[in-house]
């Protein structure tokens, strides 16, 4: 395989105070025990982290923060993408001071280009670096899908194009993306409640939200699977379910925030407008989800 990411990479969350700063105290907490429960590698940065609202200078120093805390225990992806080639480029110049192991490149989105304008996007970044690059594709935020044929076209071109992130319901294009791709391309779910039925047509893990406080579970059902215990995998995928679920009913992060600070492993379950907070309603809903969980 050309990743060497693992099967659970965690897209983690960035913790902040009442203020809306971050919090790099409970930052570097939240790393250190996701890296000691179930996650590979840990992507900061991305769509989870809140990306849109962080400066390059705060991106900067949670990449930072968080390879220190770690320690070597877990890697670390950088999530560098946004709509612009030349912006990406750019700050992915800064990125690469600080030697994260890899870089996650979403999809330019609002700009919907075409699969020539996305080829030319990513063989631009592929070009300028040596990182191991993982294509995000997210056709629900970014408002236009990245084709199989597009995917392959990239993967057979850059060999530090090792992965690709899916958070496209298309089993289909799973399938598409297996028959097209090189054998040592790997596809990561991007959806914790589509990662079991993925990985019956060939994906190698998932960049997960629910591992923040499942990652263990998650890893035992992933590893289950591929050693054969398929019961023992979907009994897992079903006790998860309706939490997998839960963590999207509001706007990504809010829930799994609000999990996070009732588990004392972040300080607050503040976000940045234009997010907002559960309502206590919310909350509770939430909350009853969670707790009916039995492992």
């Amino acid at each position: 395989m050309r990743s060497n990411f693992g099967e659970v990479i965690t897209a983690m969350v960035t913790p902040m105070d009442e203020k809306g700063n971050v919090d790099y105290d409970s930052l570097e907490k939240l790393a250190s025990h996701l890296a000691e429960n179930g996650s590979d590698s840990i992507l900061v940065c991305g769509t989870t982290g809140e990306s849109p609202t962080l400066s390059c200078s705060e991106k900067i120093e949670i990449l930072s923060s968080v390879k220190r805390a770690v320690s070597g225990k877990a890697k670390v992806i950088m999530g560098v993408g946004s709509n612009s080639t030349d912006g990406t480029l750019k700050f992915l110049k800064e990125v690469e001071k600080e030697e994260p192991d890899g870089v996650l490149v979403v999809v330019p989105y609002y700009n919907k280009p075409s699969q020539t304008g996305m080829i030319s996007h990513f063989s631009a970044i592929a070009e300028k670096t040596t990182l191991p690059i993982i294509m995000y594709n997210i056709p629900s935020r970014t408002g236009v899908n990245m084709l199989p044929e597009t995917v392959a076209i990239l993967a057979e071109k850059f060999s530090n194009i090792v992965a690709l992130k899916q958070s496209c319901p298309d089993m289909d294009m799973i399938s598409e993306l297996k028959l097209k791709c090189p054998k040592d391309f790997v596809i990561y779910s991007g959806d914790d409640s589509l990662t079991l039925p993925m990985m019956s047509i060939g994906v190698d893990g998932v960049i997960s939200v629910a591992s923040h406080l499942f990652g263990n579970e998650i890893k035992s059902m992933i590893r289950n699977f591929k050693t054969g215990e398929i019961l023992a995998s979907r009994n897992m995928h079903l006790v998860l379910y309706p939490i997998f679920k839960k963590l999207f009913f509001a706007p990504n992060p809010e829930p799994v925030k609000t999990l996070l600070a009732n588990k004392e492993l972040i300080q607050t379950a503040e976000v940045r407008l234009p997010l907002v907070k559960l309502t206590q309603d919310e909350k509770a809903e939430l909350l009853s989800v969670f707790n009916s969980i039995a492992l």
